[in-house]
């Protein structure tokens, strides 16, 4: 049983070293285990949205985070000229993925 303990012990240290920077994408709130968040980032006075564009960055282990997540590729990915609103989603598993994207509304 003592032998046991010591292995999930080990575990959870390894876990904990490894996981904690891929957790930490930018949202309104965080949870350790599992995070799936949209919060906003802005909105013009472009009355109707007929178009949604997304582009992502991640992070993997906290170690390698590649990806374009800014407005002007998710408004390319969309065909948007005329933007009505900017949100954000992050989505994060025990710290070991996680992803960021911004999610452009518009025209």
């Amino acid at each position: 049983m003592q032998r046991k303990f010591g292995c999930f012990v080990k575990i959870g240290v390894i876990l904990f070293l490894v996981s904690g920077c891929a957790a930490s994408a930018m949202a309104p709130v965080n949870g350790w285990v599992y995070s799936d968040v949209v919060g906003p980032l802005g909105a013009t006075s472009v009355p109707k949205a007929t178009r949604t564009g997304m582009s992502c960055a991640a992070s993997y282990l906290g170690w390698v985070a590649l990806g374009d997540a800014g407005i002007e590729a998710a408004k390319r990915s969309g065909g948007i000229s005329e933007v009505a609103s900017v949100d954000h989603q992050t989505w994060s598993v025990l710290g070991i993925y996680a992803r960021f994207c911004t999610l452009v509304r518009g025209n």
